[in-house]
């Protein structure tokens, strides 16, 4: 991508979130990208987000934090920081995704989050319902990701149960405009009822399954919680979308710990070159390549998913991506052996490819702590 490419792509970008709504300024003329002025901060960089801050009333990282997530997902760039004020630290892809996945481990299970909702105060209004109180508790976390100052309030009488769920205190205030300084934006949350206590969700299914039940569906949806043997969330099999997201999680914790013993290195690279053995060879099968990029995709497009969950007040959509990421590292897994085999020495795909299942398990782990979930290295 040459950097008149790149310009326009950021402009494109800049264009997309104005008409998106989440952006309301003018759009510019021209955005000038120059070279990264440092080593290590990324290929080129722009002030873009200087540029609209005071337009778009918003400080300058809450600008950057709106657009990074956009461009990340752009094709041709691999990488998307934000340095100083709100400068936009671009890294252009070169098909191995070291860089993401570089990014992510830098940065842990805090990878994903931004300050899009910078200097927001919301308060998150809700009735005394268990869906409602953990919807609340979801969004409290999620907003609080993206750099909102959130707080709660329940209209009617908290359930103690709720703690059980993981609903922590300060989502359930009773005091009005707990936030401090300007009033805070009155947030109602009202989900569909699940017709369940909190109690007999905790006897049936358990604070994970109860909580991935009541947040998976759309909180204009209805919930399906049996609670009973064949309940699809008390299935350990594939089946169970919450038991794939934990059992993806597990296991890629479980290969990087095995990596170490065998003494291979977890060391961003290319994926996707060939390891020595294990290539799959039956027809139509996927090739090492295309899963590697897959499962890069999905990384990539965790902030963007994270800011677009924050702004629709949506945590069903965390829980959407953690599937469809799960099924991107499983589909990895099967075709790119992370550990060599036999008396196959490690290689710089093997140390590659243990970085990648690094990265995907602890994306995982970040969005399940989203939605209040457990994320055991072991299952």
């Amino acid at each position: 991508m040459t950097p008149t490419q790149l310009s326009q792509t950021v402009l494109r970008t800049v264009r997309h979130a104005v008409a998106d709504g989440e952006l309301r300024v003018p759009v510019p003329e021209r955005v000038v990208v120059k070279p990264a002025p440092r080593p290590g901060h990324g290929d080129y960089a722009t002030g873009v987000a200087l540029q609209l801050a005071r337009p778009a009333g918003l400080p300058a990282l809450g600008v950057a934090g709106i657009l990074r997530s956009r461009l990340a997902a752009a094709p041709g760039i691999e990488l998307v920081e934000v340095s100083g004020p709100g400068f936009l630290n671009i890294t252009l892809a070169d098909g191995s995704g070291a860089a993401l996945v570089r990014d992510v481990l830098r940065c842990g299970t805090a990878y994903g989050r931004g300050g899009a909702l910078a200097g927001e105060s919301i308060e998150l209004v809700f009735p005394g319902e268990t869906r409602a109180a953990v919807t609340a508790d979801a969004l409290r976390r999620l907003l609080r990701s993206q750099g909102a100052l959130v707080t709660g309030r329940c209209t009617g009488p908290a359930d103690p149960d709720w703690a059980g769920l993981g609903v922590i205190s300060d989502t359930v205030s009773t005091t009005p405009g707990a936030s401090a300084g300007a009033a805070p934006v009155r947030l109602p949350v009202r989900p569909v009822p699940v017709g369940a206590s909190a109690g007999e969700l905790l006897r049936t299914l358990g604070a994970d399954a109860a909580r991935w039940g009541l947040l998976r569906p759309a909180a204009h949806d209805h919930t399906r919680l049996t609670g009973d043997e064949h309940d699809p969330l008390l299935v350990q099999r594939e089946s169970n979308p919450l038991f794939r997201v934990r059992y993806a999680h597990a296991r890629a914790r479980a290969l990087v710990r095995n990596a170490a013993d065998l003494g291979v290195e977890s060391v961003p690279g290319d994926p996707g070159a060939p390891g020595g053995s294990g290539e799959p060879s039956a027809p139509g099968a996927p090739s090492a390549p295309s899963t590697a990029r897959d499962l890069l995709a999905a990384l990539r497009e965790y902030p963007a998913v994270l800011d677009a969950a924050a702004r629709h007040r949506a945590p069903d959509r965390i829980a959407r991506h953690l599937e469809q990421l799960a099924d991107a590292f499983f589909r990895f897994h099967d075709a790119c052996p992370v550990l060599p085999r036999g008396d196959e020495k490690p290689g710089a795909a093997h140390r590659a490819r243990t970085a990648l299942a690094e990265a995907a398990g602890t994306v995982l782990a970040g969005g399940l702590f989203l939605l209040g979930i457990d994320a055991p290295a072991h299952l």
